[in-house]
């Protein structure tokens, strides 16, 4: 469901994880690992979602580490979004399961 209003699948993707575990922090490799997409991809996602505030980043030596900005103006509407997607989409795959047993 969530795939119709962020088209992006690496940027669907990250909001997931930031907005379901908001104390998640991580560089691009680190999460390129978790979300199995192309490091570049993420990277450019990731500096959007910093421009427009939803990420923080701060540097560590030579790594950008990003974290969730929870002061996002709709950051917890969007984490509602977000959990209530994923239930919808885990009722509906157990509505199938149980029409496949029949």
């Amino acid at each position: 469901m969530l795939d119709v209003f962020i088209t992006s699948r690496v940027r669907r993707k990250i909001v997931v994880v930031y907005a379901k575990y908001p104390e998640f922090r991580t560089h691009v490799r680190g999460l390129a690992k978790l979300i199995k997409e192309d490091p570049g991809n993420i990277q450019r996602e990731l500096k959007k979602l910093e421009k427009v505030g939803f990420l923080n980043s701060e540097k560590q030596g030579n790594t950008k580490i990003y974290s969730t900005n929870r002061q996002f103006p709709i950051f917890k509407e969007l984490q509602s979004i977000v959990i209530k997607s994923q239930q919808h989409q885990s009722s509906r795959v157990k509505r199938t399961a149980d029409v496949k047993h029949i």
